[in-house]
């Protein structure tokens, strides 16, 4: 394995770099490199903001090279367009403001690596501040507390295996309601002065009964019941990519469907902690739980909403 480190801390970052293997025998002499001598790594956006997602885009490989990698922790899945090879990656909203990026190229039996760090910027993330029912208000009780634990173990199970799913989409990711955003991503919530958390998703207005449908074609894993998210609907897109729907009022799929792009697959509900109806929208890459409108940016149509 040939190993490539390079520092880029800024606002562009396009690295190339070439490679001079020590004199030897001729076997030596002949290994591949199998990054290739103008092998190149660059960004979209230039420098990522910490909870979202982004795109890292390798140009220059040698045709039959196969790309790996790893950012934050998770794997990249490379696809190749007409001019590189692109796969999402994510970085946690508590993220560190620099971040190492590893891509690992492997031919004819060679292995190259490409490590880079980059930069990062910090979201600008309101405190707000909600009063829900007394029942969520308080610290829910051990069996409550159990639930809640498991429920969450499956969301994350679902968010990690998807990364052992082929990617299921082509089109374009649509945002699952033509609707106001009536609270973002990534907010502080402090709950009747008592409970503090983050906002780990996008809230889209609508009436109780409103459609809700599916932002990308994708397998359907969960439709429960869950303490906080009231009945949800939680989607494989593959490539390490999951959607959540949650407070629905309507479920209209089942575990294991296939489900298209655009496709009702729920309807607007104030189902578990809500303080009235509306779609709660979250986007997760492997285990990171991601600002959804940066999924419709790097991944949607040119209006960067989706379509």
């Amino acid at each position: 394995m040939v190993a490539r480190t390079v520092l880029a801390l800024g606002a562009v970052v396009a690295v190339a770099w070439t490679i001079g293997y020590a004199r030897g025998s001729r076997a030596e002499r002949q290994i591949p490199d199998a990054c290739g001598d103008s092998s190149a790594i660059s960004l979209q956006p230039l420098t990522p903001a910490r909870g979202a997602l982004f795109q890292v885009r390798v140009s220059g490989t040698p045709a039959g090279a196969h790309l790996t990698g790893v950012v934050a922790g998770e794997p990249l899945h490379f696809a190749t367009d007409s001019a590189a090879s692109v796969s999402l990656a994510a970085i946690p909203i508590d993220g560190p403001d620099s971040l190492e990026i590893v891509v690992r190229c492997t031919m004819d039996g060679a292995s190259d690596s490409i490590t880079t760090r980059i930069a990062t910027t910090s979201g600008n993330y309101p405190i707000e501040r909600l009063r829900v029912a007394p029942a969520f208000g308080r610290p829910p009780d051990s069996a409550t507390a159990a639930r809640i634990a498991r429920e969450s173990k499956r969301a994350v199970d679902v968010a990690t295996q998807a990364h052992a799913t082929p990617r299921l989409w082509q089109e374009p990711f649509a945002v699952p309601r033509e609707a106001r955003i009536t609270s973002g991503f990534g907010g502080g919530r402090e709950f009747n002065g008592t409970i503090t958390s983050r906002h780990m998703g996008t809230d889209f207005a609508g009436a109780t009964g409103s459609p809700v449908r599916a932002a990308n074609r994708g397998v359907v894993r969960i439709v429960d019941a869950f303490f906080y998210g009231g009945n949800v609907v939680y989607l494989d897109h593959g490539a390490g990519l999951t959607s959540a729907y949650l407070h629905l009022s309507e479920q209209l799929v089942v575990a294991g469907d296939t489900v298209q792009r655009g496709q009702t697959i729920g309807r607007v509900g104030a189902t578990g902690r809500v303080t009235g109806p509306h779609l709660h929208f979250i986007v997760r890459y492997g285990a990171v739980t991601v600002d959804p409108l940066s999924l419709f940016a790097v991944a949607g149509d040119s209006s960067g909403r989706g379509g």
